[in-house]
């Protein structure tokens, strides 16, 4: 089964999100950024190049929030949330059309991927929300 992963920075009672660019099936949604580990790299290394490549920032990674199972392609993945702290805020959208800081009732309004939503109980869980 593939690994994905999903960083999740938080600001105050706030997340992290970004939208996708327009194309595709996960077009202009909103999610937790994130990506597929590759052949041989742990979820944080994974977490640290996505970031590098989706967003031109480093990040460092914290302990693992959630994990949730989906489909995608009628393949079943592992998609795991992990804590993430920014080292810089200065970023460049190559993959995204924007971000912002989202408390948890409005990430449950958005038009959100799918599979990050099954997230929510777990981050809810750190955030010490029931």
């Amino acid at each position: 089964m593939r690994t994905s992963v999903a960083g999740i920075a938080i600001q105050g009672n706030k997340i992290f999100v970004a939208r996708r660019i327009a194309g595709g099936e996960m077009g202009e949604k909103w999610e937790f950024p994130g990506g597929k580990c590759e052949d041989g790299e742990s979820c944080r290394q994974a977490l640290v190049r996505e970031f590098l490549e989706e967003f031109g920032v480093e990040v460092n990674v914290g302990d693992q929030l959630a994990e949730t199972e989906f489909e995608k392609n009628g393949q079943k993945r592992l998609l795991k949330a992990f804590l993430i702290y920014f080292l810089s805020f200065d970023f460049k959208l190559c993959e995204h059309s924007g971000w912002r800081w989202a408390s948890l009732g409005e990430i449950e309004a958005m038009d959100f991927m799918p599979s990050d939503l099954k997230l929510l109980d777990g981050i809810k869980y750190h955030l010490g929300v029931t």
